[in-house]
């Protein structure tokens, strides 16, 4: 099938032929200052940065601390979150932020075209770091293709808090795998001369609360977990920028955290880039410039309003802020423009081309969908023999649901741009896709509002498919793992009425399953982006083998969870009731008093937790079915660096397996009874087999010491286990070091 013809399959001929008619609003660029020496493209960027910076007077450096408001209430604003005011004199454009963590927000409003990707979460499910980057370049690309220069998406907080509802813009809840995929989508994204982030620094685990909330954590805690995942983002990504976030850290506000932005973040990681604050995450002047906060968002216009406007300025002269801290706030934002090309070679615009887009939305879809259940060999359908097919729920007649808040990407041809407000399916019609792949069965859909007609309906086709869907969005989480609008019970019905019920879920994290014992597949599609509906229907036909594994476990229930409620979550206030502790973009149910929020768990995030505590889990980390079998042996490893195996394909398929590698810590390590260390993708036809070396890093085997305040690999006994999944390791073995 052609390009054209998948994406006419997925949003409609009309609308295709809109969206590349549109032609992008740009504003117009200031003209650059002739060149100064800081213009030679051949000296390093620190040096261009100090030379410049040389040059300026200390209102253009106040100038670049802040931004000034956005979405249009600046008057250089290009329409995104925020833009940071150049200097034009001196060849220093302005910075245009934009949301951007699954593709560019608030392009609707501007007749622009933006690629709706697949989920965080389903392009963590792909464990492939070639995707990853992928996913960045598409976004890079196209916030280039705006004439935007910064991103801000780069989410990877740890799904401690799995029903936080910013779960579907992170990478899973394995500080390994999800500061993996965000390096190398930082990387992707800033190959096009795009300033990259990594947000939200740290601990913004959760939703609720999240501008009063005060995350408590021990030092090594930290660093083994959310901050181990941002200091791979960082160290092997190198993103221009990080995002500080709205809570607060062992009692100080994360953007004046002196222990998180400079103890850590600078001297630890060695980051050069500038830190910038969630948007009206700053707190204070003086503390915050001084702790390691480089650049206050969104600012305001009026510098006189501004934490880091005219105040700044003021505590500079006073001898409060040093003026080396503030020619070091701007040394960081300067030497990351030369040393991102965004100086060197500005953003041009042009009309962003969908079909390329899509297409990498739909692989990476593809690859991120993760078969849960497969009773009986019921899948993969086939398309030449299947007479009927009932679908039902979640308006698979029409589209497959998106994430919200500032990650909500506009529909194409919508004309507008959403923050909050009801949930957004796009239009990419699962109907037409599989119409499209079973032309002869005769395809028919029920809405599912009532369960005892959606049974009857189902009753007499051969194959039902039911659709439920957990919606998630920035700004408010999820008060439980149980799907909504009594969606279980209509899955139940469903499945006493057709004993060929498959269940697909679309969700941005995990999701309770009461009902599954009782179909006989099912399906986590999570928002799978523009192309969700052919990658689905390509699934579900057998076109592509499933590959894709979970990257985050699925608990039976909420009392499963290390904490069964989320901390600070309260009943709604009552008409009239003073709201503390709103602000920020969404809010975060602030509508109560400062709380603590003690992860008393410590180390044992996700899958840790379940092996520590002895719980079975409904589906372990790392876990998803395949169309074919795959048999490991011959587990090999001499010392503590690598480890080599085997892998065959024992199926009639070809698929790829995500092989993976764990290891459990000496004893006097007291750690949970194993982490992830490493893993590998490989592609195998029907029989084949292939030896596989994973390297491992000494830091992934390390523990953090507090006493030295530094990494230490113990002497002892480490066991590796390699296999399917978190909770399917045939392969061990045990070496001493």
């Amino acid at each position: 099938m052609s390009r054209r013809s998948r994406w006419t399959s997925s949003v409609g001929l009309a609308a295709a032929l809109a969206i590349v008619a549109l032609v992008p609003v740009f504003g117009q660029q200031r003209p650059q200052a002739p060149a100064g020496p800081w213009m030679d493209k051949s000296l390093p960027p620190d040096q261009r940065a100090d030379m410049v910076i040389a040059q300026m007077t200390i209102d253009e450096k106040i100038q670049l601390l802040h931004g000034a408001g956005g979405f249009d209430q600046a008057p250089r604003s290009n329409g995104g979150a925020s833009v940071i005011e150049g200097i034009p004199r001196l060849g220093l454009p302005d910075l245009q932020l934009a949301d951007s963590a699954v593709g560019v927000r608030a392009a609707g409003g501007r007749g622009r075209y933006a690629t709706l990707l697949p989920s965080s979460e389903a392009e963590a499910a792909t464990w492939d770091p070639t995707l990853a980057w992928a996913q960045g370049d598409v976004i890079g690309r196209e916030l280039r293709d705006q004439m935007y220069t910064v991103s801000l998406g780069g989410g990877v907080d740890l799904v401690r808090e799995p029903r936080n509802g910013r779960t579907f813009e992170y990478l899973g809840e394995d500080p390994v795998l999800a500061g993996t995929m965000l390096a190398e989508f930082v990387k992707g994204l800033q190959s096009n001369h795009v300033i990259g982030d990594v947000k939200h620094y740290a601990f913004n685990d959760q939703e609720t609360g999240r501008n009063i909330g005060n995350v408590k954590h021990g030092t090594r805690e930290a660093r083994e977990t959310d901050l181990l995942a941002l200091e791979i983002a960082v160290t092997d990504g190198g993103p221009g920028a990080v995002m500080c976030s709205y809570n607060k850290y062992n009692g100080d506000w994360a953007c004046e955290n002196s222990y998180l932005l400079t103890d850590v973040l600078k001297h630890a990681w060695g980051f050069k880039g500038f830190v910038m604050s969630d948007w009206g995450g700053t707190h204070s002047t003086a503390k915050a410039a001084l702790a390691g906060l480089d650049n206050e968002e969104p600012g305001n216009a009026d510098p006189s309003r501004a934490r880091f406007g005219d105040a700044l300025k003021q505590a500079v002269e006073s001898g409060e802020v040093p003026m080396a801290r503030l020619d070091d706030m701007v040394h960081r934002i300067v030497r990351t423009e030369f040393a991102l090309g965004v100086v060197d070679d500005p953003p041009k615009g042009r009309v962003v081309d969908p079909f390329r887009g899509a297409d990498t939305a739909q692989q990476i879809a593809e690859n991120g969908i993760v078969l849960l259940k497969n009773a009986n060999a019921q899948l993969p359908l086939n398309a030449a023999t299947v007479k009927s097919i009932a679908l039902i729920g979640s308006h698979a007649d029409t589209g497959l649901l998106s994430g919200g808040g500032s990650a909500q990407v506009d529909p194409p041809g919508s004309g507008e741009s959403r923050f909050g407000g009801p949930p957004v399916w796009f239009p990419t019609s699962p109907m037409n896709a599989i119409r499209a792949k079973a032309p002869r069965a005769n395809v028919t859909f029920n809405d599912g509002s009532d369960p005892a007609a959606a049974a009857a309906f189902a009753k007499g086709a051969e194959i039902a498919i039911v659709f439920v869907n957990q919606p998630e969005s920035e700004g408010r989480d999820l008060p439980t793992l149980t799907l909504p609008d009594d969606q279980d019970a209509l899955v139940s019905a469903v499945a006493a009425a057709n004993p060929h019920t498959i269940v697909v879920l679309e969700t941005g994290g995990p999701a309770a399953m009461p009902w599954i014992d009782h179909v006989s597949a099912a399906i986590e599609a999570w928002y799978p982006g523009i192309r969700g509906d052919v990658a689905l229907a390509n699934i579900l036909f057998g076109d592509v083998n499933p590959s894709g594994k979970l990257p985050v476990t699925f608990a039976k229930s909420d009392a499963d969870l290390p904490h069964p409620q989320i901390f600070g979550l309260r009943p709604p206030p009552a008409p009239g009731t003073a709201t503390a502790g709103r602000g920020g973009r969404g809010g975060g149910r602030g509508f109560f008093q400062p709380f603590d929020i003690d992860y008393t768990e410590g180390l044992k995030v996700g899958y840790k937790w379940f092996d520590a505590e002895g719980k079975t889990p409904l589906f372990p980390f790392g876990y998803g079915l395949s169309y074919t079998t795959y048999a490991y042996s011959g587990l090999h490893a001499s010392g503590i660096d690598s480890v080599t195996f085997t892998i065959r394909n024992t199926g009639k398929r070809a698929g790829a397996e995500i092989a993976e590698v764990y290891a459990g810590l000496p004893a006097a390590a007291q750690e949970p009874p194993k982490r992830l260390v490493g893993w590998d993708k490989i592609a195998l036809a029907p029989g084949e087999s292939k030896t596989v070396t994973v390297k491992i890093e000494p830091k992934l085997l390390s523990i953090f010491n507090e006493q030295t305040n530094d990494w230490e690999l113990l002497p002892g006994e480490y066991t590796f286990f390699v296999g399917g999944s978190s909770r399917s390791t045939p392969l061990t073995a045990t070496v001493k070091h």
